[in-house]
């Protein structure tokens, strides 16, 4: 939000609402329409006078996999919606909804001025990778009664190395209590490690922004299944990596040598490509130019 209004290309208003809002005050007043969901978790669920409108209408949607549970495919029609956007690769997205719903790539959600205050790289834990955010259950049963009970749904499922990662002596986690981590200062958090893990099995996510901005050497799960490699990190250059069948190899090549030069290299690389090309103006840019093209 903060980095829409830095935009000079773009004159923002924002109306903040309940249930309902009133679309016919936007006539002939704006060039487009930005909905942060296609949901009526960040969307009223009522946009009186929306099919009277002949504004563009651009959402941001949630994660594609929820949207048969939520049943967000009706909003379509309901919001009037032209274009969608989001983190996430095209085939992610045409995997759940409809091919002839329009959808843009655009890699957002890293505040760069979040992250210019870290650890200098030298200073940090160096016997330890740090492994963040949701993982599986370990245990036998709970594995099983996910199987059957919450098929593609469970932690097993979409973080199925994170969690594979994580039976590891040398790798320290951190999880989350309800939507927040234990530390407020997340950057700060990260930036104690030299090394980091990023690892989600169908898609990347924004941790893998935010773990190399904090200036940690990351080590990223970029396979054919989760696409990642449109993110254009580079093997060996900006992050490290990693899969199914080679994760324990390169940890251990770190972790035998973890002051050569070479991880400290990787990691400055890396974030300088991340803070100055994958921050949220950039994403902003990107939106401007989709909704120049929907309006001309």
């Amino acid at each position: 939000m903060n980095a829409l209004k830095r935009n000079k290309k773009l004159d923002v208003t924002y109306f903040p609402s309940g249930s309902s809002f009133d679309t016919t005050i936007l006539k002939d007043r704006f060039d487009a329409i930005l909905l942060p969901n296609n949901n009526t978790d960040g969307t009223p669920d009522e946009l009186i006078g929306i099919e009277k409108l002949k504004i563009p209408v651009i959402c941001r949607t949630g994660d594609p996999h929820w949207a048969k549970k939520y049943n967000q495919i009706r909003f379509h029609d309901k919001y009037k919606i032209d274009y969608y956007f989001n983190f996430m690769h095209e085939d992610y997205f045409y995997k759940f909804y409809p091919k002839h719903f329009r959808y843009k790539t655009i890699i957002f959600g890293l505040e760069a001025k979040l992250y210019k205050n870290t650890i200098p790289f030298k200073e940090r834990i160096d016997d330890k990778i740090l492994n963040s955010g949701a993982i599986g259950k370990t245990t036998l049963i709970s594995r099983i009664a996910n199987a059957v009970l919450n098929p593609h749904q469970s932690g097993w499922y979409f973080y199925k190395l994170r969690t594979m990662c994580n039976q590891l002596p040398y790798v320290e986690h951190f999880g989350m209590v309800g939507k927040r981590y234990i530390s407020d200062d997340y950057p700060s958090l990260l930036s104690r490690y030299k090394a980091t893990i990023a690892a989600t099995t169908y898609y990347p996510t924004i941790k893998y922004l935010e773990t190399t901005a904090a200036g940690c050497m990351t080590f990223m799960e970029i396979t054919d299944l989760n696409k990642g490699n449109y993110l254009g990190f580079k093997d060996g250059e900006t992050a490290i990596f990693i899969n199914e069948q080679n994760y324990k190899e390169k940890f251990e090549e770190f972790l035998k040598d973890p002051n050569n030069p070479k991880w400290e290299k990787i990691a400055n690389a890396g974030r300088k490509y991340c803070v100055e090309d994958l921050n949220n103006d950039r994403a902003v840019d990107s939106l401007v130019q989709l909704i120049e093209t929907i309006v001309n």
